[in-house]
């Protein structure tokens, strides 16, 4: 049972230092990313320059509804961190992103622009490929440890990468889509090869497009708590285990092109469900 010092603890990281570590991480990003494409690439700030440039901006709004759909996904970001640093439910945790990313659809559709009506249609498609396979992940968890409580994978005697190393690649997929990162980055993107200008954020501007940066971070560091919870056993190996995970993602964006929705939904099916009964087949053995 988490004391009440240990409760605030985890209500101020997870509500205030979170979107930081989150803002870092993508600057991080976007200089390895610039270094890779032979680039100096823009300062590790620079997200937080972005953000804050957005925030001093005119509000601009095409109607009601989108200003309502970000703070939605803004607080449904927020809440799914702090319930991960609070060691809650993981079900608990994939509702609640699960309603932000919706959120995002259902205000990219309010607007008439097909670049939005598009990006949000490519969204939905990405939704409904990568939840899945975080339900996979999750029910593999639970078959493993017995508890979708995150404080009963973290009393683990032994890293659960040992025994979920296929569900572990299955959750790489995932966030690989969830990231928006090539090959998957069909709906928005923040890098240069993008198709469709910014997708589902086109219509975002202003302080509302920083909500959804902001929302993003959170995302960023959820993302990212959830591949540590593969080696919960040592600070030091959650470290190692998200940097190359991280690393492995730049890499791949960087190297892959832009796949189709159908080959995303298709292969991201086929390969999730495959390496998930394979795995889930092993520990019966």
């Amino acid at each position: 049972m988490m004391s009440i010092l240990g409760f605030l603890l985890a209500l101020v990281v997870g509500v205030f230092v979170a979107p930081i570590l989150g803002g870092l991480i993508t600057g991080v990003d976007r200089r390895i990313t610039a270094r890779l494409q032979s680039r100096l690439g823009p300062p590790i700030l620079q997200p937080f320059y972005d953000v804050a440039k957005l925030l001093g901006k005119e509000k601009l709004l095409n109607n009601s509804w989108q200003a309502f759909c970000a703070y939605v996904y803004l607080v449904a970001a927020a809440t799914s961190v702090v319930l991960f640093f609070l060691q809650s439910d993981l079900l608990l945790i994939f509702f609640v992103q699960a309603v932000g990313a919706v959120f995002l659809v259902i205000g990219a559709m309010s607007v008439p622009s097909p670049y939005s009506q598009i990006g949000a249609q490519r969204e939905l498609i990405q939704v409904l490929t990568y939840e899945p396979l975080l339900v996979l992940v999750l029910a593999g968890i639970y078959v493993h440890t017995g508890t979708f409580k995150i404080s009963g994978i973290y009393a683990l005697e032994d890293p659960m990468l040992f025994k979920l190393p296929l569900l572990f690649l299955v959750l790489g997929y995932a966030l690989t889509i969830k990231l928006r990162k090539s090959p998957f980055d069909i709906s928005a993107s923040a890098h240069a090869h993008q198709e469709i200008v910014r997708g589902v954020y086109t219509e975002f501007s202003g302080p509302y497009l920083a909500i959804l940066e902001i929302a993003h971070f959170y995302e960023m560091v959820l993302i990212l708590g959830l591949v540590s919870l593969f080696w919960s056993t040592s600070f030091v190996g959650m470290l190692v285990l998200v940097a190359l995970t991280y690393l492995a993602e730049i890499l791949v964006d960087n190297v892959s092109s832009r796949m189709t929705w159908r080959w995303m939904v298709s292969s991201a099916w086929a390969v999730g469900l495959t390496l998930t009964l394979i795995n889930l087949l092993s520990l019966t053995m």
